[in-house]
Parts: structure tokens; C-alpha cells; sequence
């Protein structure tokens, strides 16, 4: 019987770990899938990033750290730095985070429509443990897993600690974190302060100047009986985002730090409360039950065209599961609920799901078969228009089978689906159905290898995804026959490779490298066939390699380089527009030095001012990581 809480002394880890003589790699475990494994035996492509892995990154935000130390590809897609969009596996920096389902301490971050998830209110510093699943976890993390699903745990530590950084653009930022647990009570709080100039000229006649972020956060679990738990968690955050429209292609080789078209502001807040309990019925048996409430506000003010919008969602959910473990079995079986509306000054619009499942892992002397289950049933209503009802199945199948004690292969196989979203089916302004948008489904085939060893962590994995009615916009060059719709038929495949080597007590290495192919197969709209076609916003090619230099036991000297090849415009599914999407290129260069209660960093970005852009269509340029910046901060432990 779980008798209680876990405490982790991440904090003392993390400062005997810096010591280069005493680095090692071991498989990680692997705590919120639906049943708890570990990478060696895992038989999902997965990638794991522990609290250490973060900190030593220096990095400004999640996104930053998704960007340069995973398989993700991260971008603010039309400015907005604090909500950006994510891609993996190749569906596109356009869409693809719509096909990934994020989920902080199980807590759903997708959006009800087609704003990206808020990543930008988990400060890096509160993370334990960030959990990327490949092209798997439908049955768990239900509607929208098609590429996978992303677990971001927080801390449950007794660790307190205050991190203070300045750099380029007036940045300022200021977070912190406090624990305390016992066997009885663990408690948190994080919060987290940015602020920095706008990174491009914008409109005079904006009210506004400057990027600001505040995020705070209290977690709360409480050991009432030997077989009870608690849970309470709060959180809010308010982000307020001004940014520049485009650029032509000529503006941007000019500039790209000049003004677009036009000047956008955006002021997003949320307010969370998430209640649960864990019941622990005996040794074999728990069942879990969590209720999460979101209130959200969303105002835009397009500034150069005096246009305003405003929009409140509220979102409701529940999730109730129940796990038994005897032996070499683990069964679970839960269900989840979802409503989520959105409310406008002309309407309002909901999205409402109800789902079960059922997940299964058999544990042999030697090897892992899982088997999943889920069924879903998504409903949308709109005050202005007509419904559209979904029911959908989820499947997951996996086998694993280790070599020896350090090598393992595996395979598995998922049937997974994205509903249409609340943008895509109704009309912003008035509600009206703009016509029905089947749910992408995908058929997903992975077979992969592990080498986990004290000096070398190696992981390779390969995959094939064969989609229906994968979901898209259709924009008409005259704009008349502009719509969202479906591709009917598309497939894509790929090789994703990691290393991590510890060449010596003073050099290691880490080199992430993905190659993509995403096709269309079958696909005519308005007279343009696009059979054969590639989908646009992919890069074939997408490499992260990090060398890390220990000249000392109290000092750590990383050099970063990310890069990524060309790839079609992110409208151009013809792929015959005259301008193609930028390689995308960064070096950048940290250091950090440490004592016992505190640590001093300092890091390049970008160091030789590269260009960097996202090309929408011809002469249709957002600039991003566009020159080079610097930051420089403190940490103190006590």
C-alpha cells in the first residue's frame, strides 16, 4: 500500500551530479503514462527530461528547451512568444500542435479552438520531469494524439530556490520555487515574473511597448489516512503579448527587426483549480479521481486597423481511473469528461467529450506486451449554427523484449484521431456552421532499439503513419473558396536518433537528429490536385547537437547548435509558391558556474546573428530568433 508521499531530493542530485567524475546514465522512469515503466522496458518511442536536464539548458522558457534539447520543433508562429506552436513528427509547424496532446500534472493544456497551448505559464524551474511520447498514448491521452503526448510533471521537493536573469531587449525575469514535504504533507509554490521590449519595431500608435508574463502556482497533497491522499492544486497566470505582422521577402533581408503591416496585442489570463484523491483499497488496488476547473479570457487589439475581439472560456473536466497491479499484470481502466465552451460577444460555442478506456501491460521475465482501448464521443453546438457528433475509437498494441540488462527493441502499433476544433466547424463572428470537418485518424507503426549504459545512451527509432482525412485550411489565393477542410489521404515516415555519450570526466556529447517525410496521397480542392505533394512546413532534416566541456567540478561550458533544412511555405501545399522556408540555423554558447547554495550563468544566443524566419506564403515572412542575444543570471538554493 502506498503509505507515503515521495520525497525527492533533487537539490542535492542535482550539485553530485555536476561533479564530472561521478556522471552516469541509467534509464529513467517513466511516471505518467498509464502505467508506470522505465525507457529500457518501455514500449513506446519515448524521450525523458528530468529537472537537471532544464536547468543545465539555461534556457528562457519550456519552448526554448523543447526547441534545442528534444525531437520537438517549437516556434511563435505569428509572434506570439509566449503561446507558440509545436511540431512532431511531421505534421507541420502549421497545425501539428493541434495533433499533440500536453498535459501538466494530468491536467489537459489544449485549447477548445486554435490557440496553442500555454507553455508559457510552467516556469522551467518548477519542472521535475518533462515525459514526450511518440506517435503513441491515444488511450490515455485521448483526442488529439496523433504525433503523441507530452506529460510535464512539477516538483514535490523540499527544495527553495530563487532564480534572477537579465539579458538583451530590457528582458528582466524572476522566479522561484519553495517545497516542503514530510511523510504526511507536500506543498509547493512557483512563480514566475518576464518582461522584455518588444524584439520588433511596432506601430507608434501602440499603447503598448513590452512582452510581460506572471505565472504563480500552490500544489498541495495530504496523506489523511494510511490510505488516503489529497490533492489540491491552484494556479494563474496573465500574459500580455504585443507583436509586428509580416514582412515581404525584401523587408526582411533588409531588417527583419523593422515593422510589418500591422501591430497585434494580446492579453490572455487563466485561472485554474484542480481538486483529487487517491484511495488506496490495498496493496494491488488504488483508484484515482481528479476534478479540474479553467477560466480563461482572451482580448485581441489589432492596433493598426482599430479592431478589438474578446473571448471567455470556461473549461470543466473530470478524470476517474482505477489500477491493479498483481505480479507481473497492471490493468487500468478510467474515464474522463471534457466541456469546454467558448463565449463571444455574438455567441458561444462548446466542445463536450465523455471517454473510457482500458490499458493492460503483462510483464514477462524479459519482456513488456501492452495492450490498450479507448472509446470517445466529441460533441460540438454552437448557438448559431448546426452540430457535429463524433465517436471515435483509440488502440494501442506494444511489445518490448530486452537483449540483456542494457538493450532492449521494441515495437508497437496505435490507431489514434484528432477531432475539428471550434474555429474550424463555426463562424468566430456569428456562430454559424461553416460545414463539417471529419476527425483526422491516423495508423501509427513504430519499431525502435535502446542502449542504455553507464557511458552511453543511445535510442533509435523508426516510424510509419498512414493518415485519413488529415485536417487543414484551404487557403484560396482570391480568398472566395478559403475553408477548412480535410486532406483524404496522407502518410508520413521517418527515423528519429539519440545519443548521449560521456566521452570523458570532462566532455560528453548529446545529438538528436530526425529525418522526415510527410506526403500528401490524395487530396482535390477548388481544381488544384495535390497528390504527391509534400506537406508544407515540414523539414526533412532537423539536428540539435550539444557538446558539454567540465573543466572543473564546479563549472559546466555547453555549445549548442540547432539546425533545420528547408521545407515548402506553410500554405503551400501545391508546393509551387516562388519562396520556400528558410534552413534554420542557431549556435549558442552557456556557461555555468556553482557553489554549494548558489550558481552564477551567462549565455550567447544565436552567436553569429543568423536570420531566422517562418514563411507563411510568398512575401509573407515572421521573423523569429532573428539576431543575436545575451543573458546573464543568478540562482540561489537554501
Amino acid at each position: 500500500m502506498k503509505k507515503t508521499i515521495k520525497i525527492s531530493l533533487a537539490c542535492a542530485s542535482l550539485f553530485s551530479t555536476l561533479l564530472a567524475q561521478e556522471i552516469t546514465l541509467q534509464p529513467l522512469k517513466i511516471t505518467s503514462t498509464a502505467i508506470k515503466t522505465d525507457e529500457l522496458k518501455s514500449t513506446d518511442a519515448i524521450e525523458v527530461y528530468t529537472a537537471k536536464d532544464i536547468d543545465e539548458a539555461k534556457v528562457k522558457d519550456v519552448y526554448e528547451f523543447l526547441n534545442k534539447n528534444t525531437s520537438l520543433t517549437t516556434m511563435p508562429g505569428y509572434g506570439n512568444s509566449y503561446m507558440q506552436k509545436i511540431d512532431m513528427r511531421g505534421y507541420g509547424i502549421g497545425d501539428g500542435y493541434q495533433n499533440i496532446v500536453i498535459t501538466i500534472n494530468g491536467r489537459r493544456l489544449n485549447n477548445v479552438d486554435m490557440v496553442p497551448q500555454l507553455l508559457g505559464s510552467i516556469p522551467s524551474s518548477s519542472i521535475e520531469k518533462i515525459e514526450i511520447i511518440k506517435s503513441s498514448g491515444i488511450v490515455v491521452g485521448g483526442d488529439g494524439a496523433n504525433a503523441g503526448v507530452i506529460n510535464i510533471k512539477t516538483k514535490k521537493t523540499n527544495d527553495k530556490e530563487l532564480t534572477l536573469y537579465t539579458g538583451s531587449n530590457k528582458l528582466i525575469n524572476g522566479s522561484t520555487y519553495i517545497g516542503y514535504s514530510n511523510e504526511k504533507l507536500s506543498i509547493s509554490f512557483n512563480g514566475e515574473h518576464q518582461q522584455e521590449d518588444s524584439i520588433r519595431e511596432i506601430n507608434p500608435s501602440s499603447p503598448k511597448e513590452e512582452n510581460k508574463l506572471s505565472t504563480a502556482a500552490l500544489n498541495l497533497s495530504y496523506l489523511a489516512t494510511d490510505s488516503l491522499e489529497l490533492r489540491v492544486n491552484g494556479s494563474t497566470t496573465n500574459a500580455d503579448n504585443i507583436y509586428s505582422d509580416s514582412l515581404t521577402k525584401e523587408q526582411y533581408e533588409n531588417g527583419p527587426k523593422q515593422e510589418g503591416s500591422s501591430t497585434t496585442i494580446q492579453e490572455y489570463s487563466t485561472q485554474n483549480l484542480n481538486l483529487g484523491l487517491s484511495y488506496f483499497i490495498n496493496d494491488d488496488i488504488e483508484f484515482n479521481i481528479d476534478g479540474y476547473k479553467e477560466d480563461k479570457n482572451s482580448k485581441y487589439n489589432y492596433v493598426t486597423y482599430s479592431f478589438k475581439s474578446e473571448a471567455d472560456y470556461k473549461y470543466n473536466s473530470a478524470k476517474t481511473n482505477i489500477t491493479y497491479n498483481l505480479n507481473d499484470i497492471n490493468i487500468l481502466a478510467g474515464y474522463d469528461f471534457y466541456d469546454s465552451t467558448r463565449d463571444t460577444s455574438s455567441n458561444s460555442a462548446s466542445k463536450k467529450s465523455s471517454a473510457s478506456y482500458l490499458m493492460g501491460i503483462y510483464n514477462l521475465s524479459n519482456a513488456t506486451i501492452k495492450a490498450g482501448l479507448r472509446y470517445e464521443d466529441i460533441k460540438f453546438e454552437s448557438d448559431g449554427g448546426d452540430n457535429q457528433d463524433d465517436e471515435l475509437w483509440g488502440i494501442e498494441l506494444g511489445y518490448n523484449t530486452r537483449l540483456n540488462s542494457d538493450m532492449s527493441v521494441f515495437l508497437n502499433y496505435s490507431h489514434s484521431y484528432q477531432s475539428a476544433d471550434l474555429d474550424r466547424l463555426f463562424s468566430y463572428s456569428t456562430g454559424a456552421f461553416n460545414g463539417y470537418v471529419k476527425p483526422s485518424e491516423a495508423d501509427n507503426f513504430n519499431i525502435g532499439f535502446n542502449y542504455i549504459f553507464s557511458s552511453n545512451k543511445l535510442k533509435l527509432s523508426a516510424y510509419y503513419v498512414k493518415l485519413e482525412n488529415e485536417i487543414y485550411y484551404y487557403s484560396d489565393p482570391t480568398y472566395v473558396s478559403s475553408k477548412n477542410t480535410n486532406i483524404d489521404k496522407s502518410h508520413k515516415y521517418g527515423l528519429d536518433f539519440y545519443d548521449k555519450y560521456i566521452i570523458s570526466k570532462q566532455f560528453n556529447f548529446i545529438f538528436n537528429y530526425n529525418y522526415i517525410q510527410a506526403k500528401i496521397d490524395e487530396e482535390k480542392e477548388n481544381g488544384e490536385d495535390y497528390a504527391g505533394k509534400k506537406l508544407p512546413g515540414v523539414s526533412n532534416h532537423n539536428i540539435k547537437a550539444i557538446l558539454n566541456y567540465l573543466p572543473t567540478s564546479n563549472t559546466i561550458i555547453s555549445l549548442t547548435q540547432v539546425y533545420r533544412s528547408k521545407a515548402y511555405a506553410a500554405n503551400d501545399f501545391n508546393n509551387n509558391f516562388s519562396q520556400k522556408q528558410d534552413a534554420y540555423n542557431s549556435t549558442d554558447l552557456s556557461t555555468t558556474y556553482t557553489q554549494k547554495n548558489w550558481e552564477v550563468f551567462a549565455k550567447i544566443n544565436n552567436i553569429f546573428d543568423v536570420s531566422n524566419g517562418i514563411w507563411i506564403k510568398d512575401n509573407s515572412i515572421y521573423p523569429i530568433n532573428f539576431s543575436r542575444t545575451i543573458m546573464a543570471g543568478l540562482k540561489l538554493k537554501y
